[in-house]
């Protein structure tokens, strides 16, 4: 659907009341508003349905825990740390950051340098140009597996760079040379776990590992890889704070990755950095201390409860189908569990060739399988929307359902 067309369907969303709680607004749908679980980076609805939502309800109950001052005097210099690699870096930021993936146990700090980026689409735009060959006659291919992240190709050849370019999908290429892989892992879309597909001499990796979190899926193992790319927005909840880090082993693609930073938004905003750090040693403290509200055990019981009700609604007939996900075991917990992604991989069993389609005449706004490189015939769905926004969906399932029998 074009941007237009799909804005004047959102602008149609009817809001019954608005409110002001604790410094945020907070809506009230009708039952016959528009649903926007499509996450659309470029579409915002007056509801902001497709944000991180879900996270609110924890932080309510933290109060001001995370509540912290930043005087005048403070954080006028473009520098955070000179001696530092990553310069604009704050110190506390890398600290929580390192302390943070400890407590969880998903990814190695120790052997790797920290960069800080405007969320992580700056670093998937840092991690291309420093893992590019600056002297190769044509652009580095970028691939991916599909179903691929939906915003990989547009990122890629957004600034035209010669560079690197799209080449599309990593399961079927065979061109020579050097290339660059993005391996989600969690999959965005689908939730499984991902590995390098390519793997020929000349290529570098990058693992996006955003949604590689307690609350998604079991901690396995702790990741070592070359390039890992995570987000505030999926871990904390926090995507208006636009904070990503990457995890970077080569001294030198780290530093190429700080200049591409440097050279497009001269650093990363010191607030938001000091924001972000407060708010992750909150989540570390909560694992840490037996009596505290641990936020990913917090988290993970709020998507285990979201994705048996899509089940259950989804199992009442064979029009939907989803993912299994086998339990496995996690590090970070101690049990066996199912993997709960934030994001729903459903196909459509009927007789329609574009689910997509099929979902916005019931109101509900869906991602296409089409932007991930598969089949129409399939839609993302965030699973991270309000709580009012959920429930109104699994209505419109059942009522498709319904009329279907």
């Amino acid at each position: 659907m074009c941007g237009t067309e799909k804005a004047a369907l959102v602008n149609k969303c009817s809001l019954t009341s608005t409110a002001k709680e604790n410094g945020s607004t907070r809506t009230t749908l009708s039952s016959d508003a528009v649903i926007n679980l499509d996450q659309l980076t470029l579409l915002i609805s007056l509801s902001h349905n497709g944000d991180p939502m879900m996270f609110e309800s924890y932080w309510r109950e933290m109060g001001d825990k995370c509540t912290f001052e930043i005087p005048g005097c403070q954080s006028l210099s473009y520098f955070a740390n000179k001696n530092n690699l990553c310069w604009f870096l704050e110190p506390e930021l890398e600290e929580e950051i390192k302390r943070l993936h400890r407590v969880v146990g998903n990814a190695a700090v120790e052997d790797h340098h920290v960069v800080v980026g405007t969320g992580s689409t700056q670093l998937i735009q840092a991690a291309l140009y420093a893992l590019s060959p600056p002297d190769e006659s044509e652009p580095t291919s970028v691939v991916s597996a599909t179903p691929y992240y939906s915003c990989y190709p547009e990122v890629t050849d957004f600034l035209r760079s010669g560079l690197y370019k799209w080449a599309g999908d990593a399961r079927v290429f065979d061109k020579d040379g050097p290339y660059i892989e993005f391996v989600t892992s969690p999959s965005n879309p689908d939730g499984s776990i991902r590995e390098a597909i390519v793997k020929k001499g000349q290529g570098k990796v990058v693992h996006d590992l955003a949604y590689y979190w307690p609350q998604y899926t079991p901690i396995t193992c702790c990741a070592h890889f070359d390039v890992m790319l995570f987000t505030a927005s999926k871990c904390t909840g926090h995507a208006g704070s636009r904070i990503g880090w990457a995890l970077v082993k080569d001294k030198d693609v780290a530093r190429k990755m700080t200049k591409f930073i440097e050279i497009s938004t001269i650093g990363v905003s010191k607030e938001a950095q000091l924001r972000s750090a407060k708010i992750m040693g909150v989540i570390s403290d909560s694992c840490l201390h037996p009596n505290s509200n641990n936020f990913f055990e917090y988290c993970q019981r709020l998507m285990a409860e979201r994705w048996g009700k899509l089940k259950e609604v989804v199992g009442r007939s064979k029009i939907f189908t989803l993912p299994e996900y086998p339990p496995e075991y996690c590090l970070f917990t101690g049990e066996f569990s199912e993997a709960h992604p934030a994001f729903a991989w459903m196909k459509c069993n009927k007789n329609t060739e574009d689910f997509e389609k099929f979902l916005r005449a019931q109101k509900v706004l869906a991602r296409s399988g089409r932007r991930f490189g598969s089949d129409p015939k399939f839609v993302r769905v965030s699973m991270l929307s309000r709580e009012e926004e959920f429930e109104i969906f699994l209505h419109r399932l059942l009522s498709i359902q319904a009329t279907s029998n």
